[in-house]
């Protein structure tokens, strides 16, 4: 695939080249390009003439996106007798803004180094800003922002928000939570600790340092909705004793603590509500429907559907959910915003899509398969919502947000990337 033939288009047909925009006194604006770069960076080379082949394969496939950024590229040596790698620090960190004093922020992330948080960072500091990572590693890793390690205006620390933390700080973006249910589900206690103590540990820290706070929530908050699409007025449908309890209960109260110091003690706080999103750097085995369906398809496995398929989400690229958190965080909204893609698909009608666009770019790539994926039917986990769409009036009308990216471009883009992650072995 030459790098000149992939071309996003938006769901107005025209082709995306920057993500972001200049909005209420922030320039959140880079180039599609220069975030393709990191995310998409080749993790090795190889010392072995036979394993050099594949190497080769999954640089011309990450080369189609990264475009001539071999100069910030990280190249570890991969020995591939006894199974070691040898990583190397990249030789030159990628290009960011030089901002003055008076416009570059110090901005806290917790939860920076997971899939949306390792997004927020990369927009933050190619934007020329000075940003810290909070994270305890339970579910994000080191290797998604491990490209800003060493750079003057990144630090990143292994902290659990449970326990108190000291900084100072302009903007504090508060994601530290396990998002998906294996994972919220693996210790409820703990997540239920995360929601709350966390929260309340990162609120005191706005309040000291008067730094403005957002906090990601969910559209979980709606339970199984009773209102359909969600606006931000609807109080939800939640079983407050159920397995998926400790996440969905967990962000209310989050979101009760949070106006609570705003009405009580002045902070300046956003809630966000996130619904579903997907995109590079999303773990392909953490139980989410996305990347569950793509690398089943790119593996040549029957695509697992649970409940009979009708159930319904709509699916968000990273990208969007970034604009929307950074417009958020810049605007004057006070009030929870749903940030959210108001496309809704079937779980059945996603997997159809799915290998559709799995097939499809297996085909440019002259690639054939032994077999057609199926699609095959297994029990519905218990409390699984039926319906799940955002009402996105708040967004448009007080953030001037409304999703670009098509389900099926940020899907082709995506598997992409795990097809180039498992031509290397990453994956």
């Amino acid at each position: 695939m030459s790098p000149s033939t992939i071309r996003i288009l938006d769901n107005k047909g025209e082709e995306i080249k920057t993500v972001g925009f200049k909005r209420f006194g922030f320039d959140c604006e880079v180039p599609v390009d220069d975030l393709r770069a990191l995310y998409l960076r080749p993790h090795y080379s190889s010392n072995s003439e036979d394993e050099s082949g594949k190497a080769k394969v999954a640089n011309s496939d990450h080369a189609a996106f990264t475009k001539g950024t071999d100069a910030y590229q990280s190249q570890a040596i991969y020995d591939p007798t006894n199974k070691s790698i040898s990583y190397t620090t990249l030789t030159r960190f990628p290009p960011v803004k030089l901002l003055p004093p008076s416009e570059r922020k110090r901005i806290l992330v917790t939860g920076g180094a997971g899939f949306v948080g390792s997004h927020l960072v990369d927009r933050l500091m190619l934007l020329g800003h000075e940003v810290t990572v909070l994270d305890n590693f339970f579910t994000g890793s080191k290797t998604t922002v491990s490209h800003w390690v060493g750079h003057p205006n990144f630090e990143m620390v292994r902290h659990d928000v449970v326990e108190p933390f000291m900084i100072e700080c302009d903007q504090i973006y508060h994601l530290a939570c396990p998002a998906s249910p294996p994972h919220y589900q693996y210790n409820a206690v703990k997540t239920i600790k995360t929601s709350f103590m966390g929260t309340l540990n990162m609120l005191g820290l706005a309040k000291r340092t008067k730094a403005r706070f957002l906090i990601s929530s969910t559209s979980e908050v709606y339970g199984d909705p009773e209102v359909h699409p969600q606006p931000e007025d609807y109080w939800g449908h939640v079983n407050p004793i159920g397995p998926r309890a400790c996440y969905d209960e967990g962000k209310r109260v989050a979101e009760t603590l949070t106006y609570g110091f705003h009405r009580q003690d002045g902070v300046d706080v956003r809630v966000v509500r996130i619904f579903n999103t997907y995109g590079p750097r999303m773990n392909p085995y953490d139980g989410r429907v996305v990347s569950n369906f793509i690398v089943q398809a790119l593996k040549g496995e029957d695509l697992t559907v649970y409940g009979d398929g009708k159930q319904t989400r709509s699916f968000q690229y990273v990208h969007d959910l970034i604009d929307g958190m950074i417009a958020l965080m810049n605007s004057d909204e006070t009030r929870p915003v749903n940030i959210g893609n108001g496309d809704e698909f079937s779980i059945g009608e996603f997997a159809e899509l799915v290998r559709e666009i799995v097939e499809k770019v297996q085909d440019e790539d002259g690639v054939k398969p032994a077999r057609r994926c199926e699609v095959i039917y297994k029990d519905l986990p218990t409390d699984d919502p039926k319906q799940r769409r955002p009402d996105n009036t708040r967004a448009r009308q007080t953030l001037d947000w409304a999703p670009r990216w098509t389900v099926r471009m940020g899907l082709e883009e995506m598997v992409r990337y795990y097809k180039a992650k498992m031509e290397e072995g990453s994956l």
